[in-house]
């Protein structure tokens, strides 16, 4: 079994630690005008402008099943939407607001659309919540509303109350967490408290609430978490409260070692979220595309960290997803048919176990199996220490055959039998010289008790 110790959370994890992979759905009004889920603030664009998206809002081709369909095939075993983002949209039939999809072109409500498609596929499902509104007329101006440089911006402020904004919230996550059964995630996004020392900031004007921004304090963090946990006591729930919860959250950069708790030093339940592009919602002229090779090391490379991988996809504003994100879960999916064994249910390898140079591990819980995942694929032969006196066999794990090897000892290819490599602790695979027809080939290797 893994000797690793993980801090104790609130809520249920040991499924999330299994299931390693999973699908981030960001999907909103942002999708019309593709330019960046965040435009409404970059461009400073006025409520009146923003609700031409409102109205034209119908994703006619949305097809919830083939999302869980496509998220099914490429080893993905949970999802997350956006049920309200920062524009304040809601994709369901909030009781709490007028600015929700059942008052779009489109009339449905979406959420509850999505959830019965991907637990029709047997996916678990969680919710992603904004703790930031834009639209809403008691949410605080702060640096990064989008009325921030307003000339009346102070004016338009006055008056807003964070209380009735956090009521609001409360409203709604208990909506969400009652209309729509099991939930498995609840995924809050995001506090950013002013710093101790700000340094000048042109988005922090005197008059702003708070110091310009928002925490655990403004957001009554306490009553929410206690809201959401009274509803549903199993729940998984993120720290971006500023509260902590179940699972960290490192966004769009990978972790070079287990996140541990800042102040315990424990091993903690951890997540890393990440693009196939540059942005989260559909930017239609975005050209950052991740390639096959960077898609496939970040899940594995997030896996040998003892962490799972969110990886998002932006829907059009038709509702489907476009070819570039197809290509990109296409990766997955062929990948994973033959290798999700060295994801689900592994974990960091053992501290006795050294990867060799240009590979990683992944070990499976109950420590029976090792995987050595070659992410430059050595010619004809490796090199792995601390594993001659715990290895049973080996085999390639796309299509189980077998691997041949030796211990403590190998011939180093002079050709006259003269020269060897000696390590009494290490084991010496032999290769084909042909890197298998497999993107990133892993080794199983079945350990000794």
């Amino acid at each position: 079994m893994s000797s690793y110790k993980i801090k104790k959370t609130p809520g249920n994890t040991a499924w999330f630690r299994h299931d390693r992979f999973g699908m981030f759905i960001h999907f909103g009004l942002y999708a019309l005008p593709a330019r960046h889920e965040w435009i409404k603030t970059r461009e400073f664009i006025s409520e009146e402008k923003y609700d031409e998206y409102f109205r034209h809002f119908d994703p006619d081709l949305f097809s919830p099943r083939e999302w869980a369909r496509q998220a099914k095939a490429a080893g993905m075993k949970y999802a997350i939407l956006t049920t309200k983002h920062h524009e304040g949209f809601c994709l369901f039939d909030s009781a709490y607001t007028d600015y929700k999809v059942t008052n779009t072109p489109f009339g449905r409500d979406l959420v509850r659309e999505y959830v019965e498609a991907f637990r029709a596929e047997g996916l678990r499902v969680g919710f992603y919540y904004s703790l930031i509104d834009w639209h809403h007329p008691h949410f605080p101006i702060d640096r990064l509303h989008p009325r921030r440089f307003d000339e009346n911006a102070e004016e338009l402020d006055r008056g807003r109350d964070m209380r009735i904004y956090c009521q609001y919230m409360r409203d709604q996550v208990t909506e969400l967490l009652t209309n729509y059964g099991k939930i498995d995630i609840l995924w809050f996004d995001f506090s950013y408290k002013p710093p101790v020392h700000p340094v000048v900031d042109a988005n922090i004007k005197p008059w702003m609430q708070f110091g310009g921004g928002k925490g655990k304090d403004e957001w009554e963090a306490e009553a929410l978490i206690a809201t959401a946990r009274a509803l549903q006591p199993d729940i998984m729930i993120d720290n971006r409260t500023e509260l902590e919860q179940d699972v960290w959250t490192p966004e769009q950069f990978q972790p070079t070692e287990w996140p541990r708790h800042k102040e315990t030093g424990e091993l903690v339940t951890w997540e890393v979220c990440q693009t196939m592009s540059g942005s989260w919602g559909y930017y239609r002229d975005e050209m950052t595309w991740k390639s096959p090779e960077i898609l496939l090391n970040l899940l594995v490379d997030t896996v040998s960290l003892g962490g799972n991988l969110l990886m998002n996809v932006g829907p059009t504003a038709r509702g489907y997803l476009d070819c570039r994100a197809e290509e990109a879960l296409s990766v997955y999916a062929d990948w994973m048919k033959y290798n999700s064994r060295s994801i689900y249910g592994c974990t960091m390898a053992e501290p006795e176990f050294t990867a060799p140079e240009g590979t990683r591990l992944t070990q499976s819980e109950d420590g029976k199996r090792l995987y050595i995942h070659l992410k430059s694929y050595p010619f004809l032969s490796l090199m792995m220490k601390g594993l001659a006196k715990r290895i049973e066999y080996a085999q390639f794990l796309h299509d189980g055959s077998e691997v041949l090897y030796t211990t403590g000892r190998a011939a180093d290819g002079c050709g006259d039998g003269s020269g060897f490599t000696e390590d009494a602790d290490a084991v010496f695979f032999r290769l084909p010289p042909v890197k298998p027809h497999c993107p990133l080939p892993v080794i199983e290797v079945f350990l000794k008790d």
